[in-house]
């Protein structure tokens, strides 16, 4: 079979291989199944589609809608990269899933407007497919409600054109859409499970997300929560595209 590809931005050592071995152990992949570049650390290589079956574009500590001036060069060259190769995958329609840091990348490449009007702090949400939804291949097997994990700074206020929408949560409407046929992003993370959260809370304690003395609290808070169905996407995805 062709591998799938992940693209990943984050610069901590410890959360960039928690999140690969998520992705592994919720994909059914192996290393050799799911190859992993890390955009943050160099320059993306240049890309052969027909290579891969497929696209995986992880969460990233990049905000999106943050001001010009205050983002790193390095995220301006991630996001300059990203923009160029989804003009090839959105041209070609080509299988693409971007968990969280999705909707800030594949949403504005389709004119969406991203900003902090809906934020999510970090831990269980109910999320609630749309009646677009529960008819999408990729959530086969989903219940109408589900509890995913979440922790966002940005959101999507305003839909791509084009754009379906798949899912939302009481706090933030736009949790999952997709665009053409097999170009989808979420805002939820489907990798996540409590002890990832857990890992990530420890990691980007002060990164932000909320105030550092509140960790052990959130941690203790994630560890309430069990998310098993949003899991199912990354198999779906697997499933859907895998090509030979």
């Amino acid at each position: 079979m062709k591998p799938f590809l992940l693209l990943a931005s984050r610069a901590e050592d410890a959360a960039a291989d928690d999140e690969y071995r998520a992705y592994l152990r919720y994909t059914g992949l192996d290393a050799a199944q799911l190859r992993r570049i890390r955009m943050e650390a160099a320059p993306l290589p240049e890309l052969d589609l027909s290579a891969y079956s497929g696209v995986i574009v992880g969460g990233s500590p990049f905000t999106s809608s943050d001001p010009p001036e205050q983002k790193s060069a390095a995220q301006h060259r991630v996001e300059r990269e990203l923009a160029t190769l989804l003009d090839r995958i959105v041209a070609e329609d080509f299988p693409f899933l971007g968990a969280c840091y999705g909707v800030g990348t594949l949403g504005l490449h389709q004119g969406a407007v991203i900003d902090r009007t809906y934020g999510e702090g970090l831990g269980g949400v109910t999320i609630s497919l749309t009646a677009e939804g529960l008819q999408d291949p990729l959530l086969k097997g989903l219940p109408e409600q589900f509890t995913a994990f979440t922790g966002h700074k940005e959101g999507c206020t305003v839909l791509p054109p084009d754009a379906v929408l798949l899912a939302s949560s009481a706090a933030c409407p736009v949790h999952m859409f997709r665009i053409k046929t097999n170009l989808y992003a979420t805002q939820f993370h489907p990798e996540l499970d409590a002890e990832g959260l857990v890992t990530r809370i420890d990691i980007y304690r002060h990164a932000g997300y909320f105030p550092p003395e509140s960790a052990e609290v959130l941690m203790e808070d994630a560890r309430q929560f069990t998310a098993t169905e949003p899991m199912k996407i990354l198999r779906n995805f697997v499933e859907r595209y895998t090509a030979l």
